[in-house]
C-alpha cells in the first residue's frame, strides 16, 4: 500500500481463513519502508508530468515494490501465496472517467516471482463509480464488530452499514493538508498534535473550510491531490502554521462528528491519524461514539491488509467492491491478475 501522504511502501503478510462464514485474519509481520528522497519527491510532483515520465516512473516503482517485498519476505523467512498491490495513485478524477494508479505489476511479478493483482480501481469507474473506497468490502466482512471504521490517513474516510447497505465516502483531506503544514516549519508531520493543541483556531478560516461545496455532495464521493491542491491548499496561507495547524484539525474533526453524529456507536479509528492525540481528543469531544483504537498492526497496515484481502477474494472470483459504497451499476470482482513469468519468457 502506498497512501497519498508518501510515508513509505507499506507491507503487511497477512492470513486468512474462513470458517462458518466467517473471515477472520491476523497480520504476520508488517513494516514500512521509507521512499529514498529521490523517489519520493518525484512521485510528489508526478501529478504534473507528462505521459511519458508517468510511464517511466510507473516502471521504476514497480520495480521498487517488487524488490522491496522480496526482501521483506526474505528478511522475516515468509512464504507468500501472491501480493496485492493498490499502487500509488496519481490522478483520481471519476467525474472525467481518470483514475491512475502506478507500480507496474508485471515489473512487480518479475521481480518478486509471485503472482501479482493491481489496479483494483479502473474496472470501477468504467462501470460509473468512483473508484474508491474499495476498503468497505473489508471492513464489513473484516471487522463487523463495529458501527463505523474511520480511517485517518492522507484523506479520511469512513464505512458504515444503513440497513443491508454498505455506504462510504471520503469525509474529508487529513495528514496530507496537516502534513503539509507541519513542512513549512521544518517538521515532517505534527507529532501527536502537538503544534495543533498549542495553536489557536481561526473562525474566518474555519468558516472557509467548512464551506467547501464538497461537503454539501451525496454520497458516493472521493476526493484526490488534485481537488486538495485545488480548493484547500490555496485558503491555507497568510497565518501562523500552528493556528492553520489547530483550525484544520478542528476542521477535520468536525467533518468526522457531522457523519458520526450523537449516536453511542462504536467507531474504530486507524490510520496515521490515530496517533494524533489532539484530533483524537476533538473528535471524541464532538460526538458520543466509542472511540476504539486497536492494535498498532492494525492502526497501521489496515489498509494493507484490506487490499490482500481484495486480491484473496479476486482470486477466488468473489465481489470485492460495492456499488452501493462507489456508485458503480453493481457490486463487482475487480483486479488484474499478472501471473510471473517462468524462466523461458524472461
Amino acid at each position: 500500500m502506498s497512501g497519498t501522504s508518501l510515508d513509505g511502501l507499506d507491507m503487511a503478510c497477512c492470513t486468512f481463513e474462513y470458517q462458518d462464514q466467517v473471515w477472520s485474519f491476523s497480520i504476520e509481520k508488517a513494516e514500512t519502508s521509507p521512499y529514498p528522497e529521490k523517489l519520493r519527491h518525484k512521485l510528489a510532483l508526478l501529478h504534473q508530468s507528462n505521459e511519458k515520465e508517468i510511464r517511466k516512473i510507473d516502471t521504476e516503482l514497480g520495480r521498487y515494490f517488487g524488490d522491496e517485498v522480496s526482501k521483506f519476505i526474505r528478511r522475516h523467512n515468509l512464504k507468500a501465496d501472491f501480493i496485492a498491490s493498490h499502487g500509488h495513485t496519481v490522478w483520481h478524477r471519476p467525474s472525467d472517467g481518470i483514475t491512475l494508479q502506478i507500480g507496474n505489476g508485471r515489473e512487480i511479478a518479475r521481480a518478486s516471482g509471485l503472482t501479482v493483482i493491481n489496479d483494483f480501481r479502473k474496472q470501477d469507474v468504467e462501470m460509473g463509480g468512483q473508484g474508491a473506497p474499495l476498503v468497505p468490502v473489508g471492513d464489513r466482512l473484516l471487522f463487523p464488530g463495529f458501527d463505523y471504521c474511520l480511517n485517518i490517513g492522507g484523506i479520511a474516510n469512513i464505512s458504515f452499514e444503513e440497513g443491508k447497505e454498505r455506504l462510504a465516502w471520503d469525509v474529508c483531506p487529513a495528514n496530507m493538508v496537516l502534513n503539509m503544514l507541519a513542512n513549512r516549519i521544518g517538521k515532517p508531520y505534527d507529532d501527536r498534535g502537538k503544534a495543533a493543541a498549542a495553536g489557536n483556531t481561526l473562525p474566518g478560516l474555519l468558516a472557509q473550510l467548512e464551506s467547501l461545496a464538497y461537503y454539501d455532495e451525496t454520497g458516493p464521493k472521493s476526493l484526490g491531490r488534485e481537488w486538495i491542491e485545488t480548493h484547500v491548499f490555496p485558503i491555507l496561507k497568510g497565518y501562523d502554521v500552528p493556528d492553520m495547524l489547530a483550525t484544520f484539525t478542528e476542521h477535520i474533526a468536525l467533518r468526522i462528528s457531522a457523519t458520526v453524529g450523537k449516536s453511542n456507536a462504536k467507531m474504530l479509528i486507524t490510520g496515521g491519524g490515530a496517533y494524533n492525540d489532539h484530533l483524537v481528543k476533538r473528535i471524541k469531544e464532538l460526538c458520543d461514539a466509542a472511540i476504539i483504537l486497536p492494535d498498532r498492526n492494525t492502526i497501521e497496515y489496515k489498509e494493507a491488509l484490506i487490499f490482500a484481502f481484495l486480491g484473496l477474494l479476486r482470486l477466488k472470483g468473489i465481489n470485492n467492491v460495492l456499488g452501493s459504497v462507489t456508485g458503480a451499476v453493481k457490486d463487482h470482482c475487480s483486479g488484474r491478475i499478472i501471473e510471473p513469468l517462468s524462466n523461458d519468457q524472461k
